[in-house]
């Protein structure tokens, strides 16, 4: 019987001429030099002179198509997206600035570190020889949030610092870099390297960090566990299941099908759409609730900021810092780059090695997490059950589930100050006295009026 012989010819793998060769390796070439070499070899290809201009006609034309849809569905932010205060103010009017509750004499202590990675607005005031206290801000808000129990903390003998991250507030964007723990990370040691005052050392600052900044805050205490004195997490991100997001929302903003420019388009819109249009409280659904994809991700950003019912003879904090937040959607260019690149690549789910390593590396009593008990995004319950053990049990952490939404850090200041006297009397440094024992009446009032 015949046998069947075996193909023996070689595969052939396209591989343009112009592909440079290192050893015995062949470099992967650019899609530009892939376009220059089928261009190249379409030209060699004889064409009947009749067909030469609508052949070269139909070659540029899908070229151009080509290019000009990659520009404009994919485009390549710049390194450095300047803030607000280099790059709008200009063409903002007094008017218009004064009426922003976040605008740059807000917070004393105000400069302007020059890196270079673009300019990073940091605030630092209080007690110079007071205990030092480092506080880390969400994903969508600038740390105008965390205005109300910074200023406490600074009137109770603190010295604080409160720091805008890379494209929130007055901070430049960084558009070529993603936003991860270990930008984030950088972004926090140049903050402090700017310090007159040295922020170094053993045990040197306490460290508080909200929402994204919690799950930041994590990672850094991880990181270098000897300069912290205390760790607080404020609702912190980190622990979220990324299935929670929803299929959709995963394959919008991770999987890269949806062009760029497309996403942040929709991004910008949800953001920019009021959250406190009435008076009334307005109930929102819960990430694990069927929503878009769009409205899964920006809920992230728009529990900072929660709805609440607004007395008529004032305007909370909260709900003037929501609208500050539509406003930096429109002004600071690097905004929603910022966001978007945070939802891919920040600490924001599934971080539970993170956290297992924070419980051994800190010790007890040095570690407290307070959570909102009507949170959107961080549900108290799993957190108790998955992250409560990953940190030791209640023996070696205050933990403590206070009333409020994602936006208890505005809302419900004084709970926490108390909360905060009892996880510092637990563990921590003595500073004579000075923010251990946290007493009166926080600023949350000043800053609300």
């Amino acid at each position: 019987m015949p046998q069947s012989v075996q193909n023996t010819t070689p595969e052939v793998i396209y591989a343009p001429d112009t592909a440079a060769q290192v050893g015995n390796f062949q470099a992967k070439p650019s899609p530009l030099t892939i376009a220059a070499d089928i261009l190249s070899r379409m030209l060699t290809v004889t064409v009947a002179p009749r067909d030469v201009a609508l052949v070269s006609t139909t070659v540029i034309t899908t070229l151009s198509v080509f290019f000009f849809l990659r520009y404009v569905l994919y485009p390549k932010w710049r390194k450095v997206i300047p803030s607000p205060m280099r790059a709008s103010f200009p063409k903002v009017s007094p008017e218009s600035l004064a009426k922003q509750v976040y605008h740059p004499e807000v917070l004393p202590g105000a400069r302007d570190v020059k890196t270079p990675y673009g300019t990073i607005r940091v605030y630092e005031f209080g007690n110079q020889n007071g205990p030092k206290v480092l506080m880390i801000h969400g994903i969508s808000t600038p740390c105008i949030t965390l205005a109300p129990l910074a200023e406490s903390l600074a009137a109770r003998g603190c010295r604080v610092m409160v720091l805008d991250l890379f494209g929130r507030g007055f901070s430049d964007g960084v558009g070529d870099l993603p936003h991860d723990e270990r930008l984030y990370t950088t972004n926090i040691l140049l903050a402090l390297a700017s310090s007159p005052l040295p922020w170094t050392g053993d045990r040197a600052f306490k460290l508080i960090g909200y929402s994204l900044g919690g799950a930041l805050a994590a990672s850094f205490a991880t990181t270098f566990p000897n300069l912290i004195d205390s760790l607080v997490l404020l609702a912190p991100a980190g622990l979220i299941r990324a299935a929670d997001f929803g299929v959709m929302a995963r394959v919008m903003f991770r999987s890269g099908l949806v062009p760029e420019r497309i996403l942040a388009m929709a991004t910008k819109k949800r953001l920019q759409r009021p959250i406190a249009a009435t008076t009334k409280p307005r109930a929102r659904p819960s990430l694990k609730q069927e929503t878009s994809a769009t409205e899964q991700i920006a809920e992230v950003a728009i529990s900072e900021t929660s709805a609440a019912e607004v007395p008529p003879q004032e305007t909370p904090l909260e709900i003037r810092v929501d609208e500050y937040v539509r406003w930096m959607v429109t002004h600071h260019a690097g905004f929603v780059p910022a966001f978007m690149s945070c939802i891919r690549h920040a600490p924001l789910t599934d971080q539970h090695p993170t956290w297992e390593t924070l419980g051994q590396v800190m010790g007890a009593g040095r570690v407290a997490v307070l959570l909102g008990e009507k949170d959107e995004i961080i549900d108290w319950c799993d957190y108790e059950r998955d992250g409560l053990p990953l940190l030791g049990g209640r023996e070696r952490v205050h933990w403590k589930v206070l009333g409020g939404s994602h936006d208890f850090v505005m809302t419900h200041v004084d709970d926490i100050l108390r909360e905060m006297k009892t996880a510092w009397s637990m563990g921590g440094t003595e500073h004579d006295g000075r923010c251990r024992h946290l007493k009166g009446r926080s600023s949350a009032a000043n800053l609300s009026a």
